[in-house]
């Protein structure tokens, strides 16, 4: 009966501590997210830093400054480029859309809605604006700017202590699986980066691609659609739905031969996307099927909220080499990944 009830003792402890662990790991969820955030950003950028610390001779901390300075200078130059244009075309199209009804004597949703996205763009900050942030924050946007630091702070600082990490690992795993964990862990990282290099691309071309094509249609704010239908690429699945409806929802404010174009439009960029774009730039930089995307997406979408839609890729490409490796027993070693501007695979040594 004494050694029944150790048992049934540990047995309950041990359930009590899975279940505290857990509840605790859920109340930092957020914290996890950005920490794993931090390591996409390093597997983005580590290719580089490594290559200007072998071929320039840049230290890597250097290396990593060099980054965010870059980084830094192409927000600004967008904000300073863009966000005036964008606000003129709204502000444009609100000024007409108000001599209109005031020739009319009606309101309209329109205008109600050119107003809200003009107000909306004019508190966005201008180049000179990150330079001299003087300005006032609310409690949110503080939270978001601290999140955003602390992922590019973890992001530095895994680029120096990530080989360290998997060396401790290995210190306290059987011999023979040591070369096993390395391997599995580098090739994680690489396809991380390579999916993060990737999505950039994606990100550009296809700002820049329906930008013109919207342009050349005269479609109202086609340089905020355009933009808009970029940066929603980071969102798998969700994002460029959303982008062709807000294209087809605002050619409809002018005719529904405007609405059709800019469908099309939408449409062909998608087509060249998805078979030419991306199985040349991207590849099999992940190696998931477009059903197990759909499915991550959903599933992280519904457990976790919005925001961790972002990771949802990442999350399903981690998983899914780990599977690989653990029940398939696939060799690590033996996979690849796209070079995307960087090598693939990390040079020996």
């Amino acid at each position: 009966m004494g050694t029944t009830a150790r048992r049934a003792a540990v047995a309950t402890l041990a359930a009590l501590s899975v279940v505290v662990a857990a509840l605790a790991l859920w109340k930092i969820k957020v914290v996890i997210a950005l920490v794993f955030m931090g390591f996409i950003v390093a597997a983005a950028m580590r290719p580089s830093v490594d290559w200007l610390d072998r071929r320039a001779r840049i230290p890597r901390p250097a290396g990593v400054l060099i980054h965010y300075l870059v980084l830094l200078g192409v927000v600004a130059l967008v904000l300073w480029l863009f966000v005036p244009r964008a606000i003129d075309q709204v502000q444009q199209a609100t000024e007409g859309n108000s001599l209109h009804q005031a020739a009319t004597h009606s309101s309209g949703i329109k205008h109600d809605i050119l107003t809200g996205i003009d107000k909306r763009l004019s508190r966005l900050p201008t180049g000179s604006q990150i330079v001299h942030p003087a300005l006032e924050i609310t409690k949110t946007a503080f939270e978001v700017v601290v999140g955003i630091f602390f992922v590019f702070a973890v992001g530095a600082y895994w680029i120096f202590e990530r080989d360290r990490t998997i060396g401790l690992v290995q210190s306290m795993s059987p011999r023979r699986h040591r070369r096993v964990i390395r391997d599995t862990w580098v090739l994680i990282d690489g396809k991380l980066g390579a999916f993060v290099r990737g999505e950039i691309i994606l990100i550009v071309f296809v700002a820049v691609v329906l930008s013109a094509g919207f342009f050349a249609i005269s479609l109202p704010y086609w340089l905020l659609i355009g933009c808009f239908a970029g940066i929603v690429e980071i969102i798998p699945v969700i994002g460029p739905l959303a982008a062709g409806a807000l294209a087809v929802a605002v050619g409809l404010t002018q005719n529904w031969h405007m609405a059709l174009f800019a469908g099309l439009i939408v449409l062909a960029v998608r087509q060249l996307e998805d078979y030419v774009v991306v199985p040349r730039v991207l590849g099999h930089a992940v190696g998931l099927s477009p059903l197990v995307v759909l499915v991550s997406v959903t599933a992280i979408g519904i457990l976790l909220g919005g925001f961790y839609v972002l990771l949802a890729i990442p999350i399903a490409a981690v998983l899914a080499t780990l599977v690989d490796v653990v029940i398939r027993d696939v060799d690590p070693a033996e996979q690849d990944v796209p070079a995307l501007i960087f090598a693939g695979k990390e040079p020996d040594g």
